[in-house]
């Protein structure tokens, strides 16, 4: 397994995947976006692991008007605005090669093994 978290280092659902990860022994990455933004190359790859950039995006982000604004972008447009602004991504992003999950979902995590 090739796992990578990108998380913020406040976020809980973060801490709690480390904390996943640690206590079964499986080596990880942790990759803080506030400090080290996804290339565009990892945002497309995760992009069709989990389905869509709309679930991608953290509807209780605090900058409202940023997430007003990528609700109305057209597609084209949304993916150059994510990366611009990665702060409107809904953490933690776990990849495992082609696979990724958005969010503590620890059910997926050990269909990995």
């Amino acid at each position: 397994m090739n796992i990578q978290i990108f998380g913020k280092p406040k976020c809980f659902d973060t801490k709690k995947a480390e904390r996943y990860f640690k206590e079964r022994g499986i080596k990880y990455q942790l990759i803080n976006i506030k400090e080290k933004a996804m290339s565009k190359g990892e945002l497309l790859s995760i992009k069709q692991a989990v389905g869509g950039y709309e679930k991608l995006i953290d509807q209780n982000c605090k900058d409202k008007d940023l997430l007003a604004l990528v609700k109305h972008l057209r597609e084209e447009n949304i993916e150059e605005k994510i990366l611009e602004n990665q702060r409107i991504i809904k953490t933690p992003v776990v990849r495992n090669g082609k696979k990724a999950t958005i969010g503590y979902v620890p059910d997926i995590w050990k269909s990995w093994d």
